[in-house]
């Protein structure tokens, strides 16, 4: 295929995207049957002028309509459906670069967010050449968790697989990370994680982390874990790091989170009865396993088993195994067996979604669910967000005329096999 046909084969998908449509609907806008917009994103055939131009001003008018800020710039690493972003975005940032690898995020993130960059895939292609980042003032990164967290340490140990930084996978991610933060010097950078982070391996993780940040990269870190209860109905706590490349009077610690007990509940979040499709609802057979599996484990003398919550409590924490059995969250119903929250309900309950914003989901359930469980809680996000906004400007001013810092070349940690 020529040079040519391919930019224009991307181009086609990337502006089917900025303009936030589907297949089905793009079919309807250029006239063509679905299976020809199948063809042209396959390369199989090649769209008109007509129709290339058609996209465009679809795009054009998308981005207009959604008042795109251009504010400070910003980056979004391991962006997942953009849960950082909305938070920044909301203050007035300008996100200039977006990199996720998972395919299925990228389509939630891309009708959700218009663009006039594509959204990258793996970060590693990156790092090695950080100089094909964009310029940024503000780097926003929630590097992959699952090899901190308790679920994923218990998993890799009974498998006898290495975690955190010896994991060859998602373990050095940090490190991607950090030699863009190395070569782009951006004045703050925001990351999330989760809260076990900070215990992992008896600490020796979130100190190898603070080690490179503060010492290697030289930067002034805070970190704080904060939980989602004073925004949402959920038990959700993550750790944020924030760091400024010059000293700051920003004190993350200071800040002061509503008073949870006022935070909303479960009844606040939930679909109307009637707007639930009855899919939801467990099947009998799935909900006399659940009831058995809590009961055994009860009489073990362990809390393990489903959660049940009706209109006035607050939920455990929803994770990516939800589309499992949707044990963890279950919601009660009168006179029926206990459902799962919807999709549209998980947006809700993790932010992105509220009564002055719209958040669209049209990948299956499964994938919203596993999207949502690996989400950071929007609001959570916002009210950092706006805290910082000051010292956002104020660095910018400051740190504009010291973009040349010595900074070390970043290290990374000797694998096991390398070690052996």
């Amino acid at each position: 295929m020529a040079l040519t046909r391919k930019k224009k084969l991307i181009e086609f998908k990337r502006l089917r995207e900025l303009a936030g449509l589907t297949i089905l609907e793009t079919s309807g806008l250029l006239k063509v049957e679905p299976g020809s917009v199948y063809r042209y994103e396959r390369g199989e055939s090649r769209p008109s002028r007509l129709a290339m131009d058609t996209l465009r001003q679809a795009a054009e008018r998308r981005l207009v309509a959604e008042h795109v800020p251009t504010g400070f710039r910003f980056v979004d690493l391991f962006a997942g459906i953009g849960g950082l972003r909305l938070g920044f975005q909301g203050i007035g940032g300008r996100c200039v670069f977006t990199s996720e690898w998972d395919k299925k995020c990228n389509e939630t993130y891309a009708l959700n967010f218009p663009d006039n960059h594509p959204i990258e895939g793996d970060i590693r292609e990156f790092s090695s050449n950080p100089e094909k980042v964009p310029e940024h003032d503000v780097l926003l990164a929630g590097f992959p968790c699952q090899p901190f967290s308790i679920a994923g340490v218990s998993k890799k140990n009974a498998l006898g697989r290495p975690h955190g930084f010896l994991c060859d996978t998602q373990g050095t991610l940090f490190f991607d990370t950090a030699q863009i933060i190395a070569h782009h010097k951006p004045a703050v950078f925001v990351l999330e994680n989760v809260k076990n982070l900070e215990r992992h391996d008896q600490g020796r993780t979130f100190a190898t982390i603070m080690n490179v940040l503060q010492n290697e990269l030289g930067y002034h870190v805070q970190t704080r874990v904060i939980g989602s209860q004073s925004w949402v109905p959920q038990k959700r706590e993550r750790i944020f790091i924030v760091g400024f490349r010059n000293p700051t009077k920003f004190v993350l610690k200071d800040l002061k989170v509503p008073d949870p007990s006022r935070g909303p509940k479960l009844g606040d979040i939930l679909l109307p009865p009637d707007e639930v499709d009855a899919k939801y609802t467990l099947t009998p057979n799935l909900w006399k396993y659940l009831q058995d599996y809590k009961a055994k484990h009860n009489a073990a003398g362990n809390g393990f088993g489903f959660g049940l919550f009706g209109p006035d409590d607050v939920t455990r924490t929803l994770s990516a195994r939800y589309y499992k059995d949707g044990s963890e969250i279950l919601v009660k119903q009168k006179g029926k067996r206990p459902r799962r929250l919807t999709p549209k309900e998980c947006a809700r309950l993790m932010g992105f979604e509220t009564k002055d914003r719209e958040f669209k989901i049209r990948v299956s359930d499964t994938q919203a669910y596993k999207q949502f469980g690996n989400a950071v809680v929007v609001p959570v996000v916002e009210f950092i967000a706006r805290a910082l906004k000051p010292y956002i400007e104020e660095a910018l001013q400051a740190n504009a005329p010291q973009k040349e810092l010595t900074v070390r070349k970043i290290t990374r940690p000797q694998r096991q096999s390398e070690a052996a």
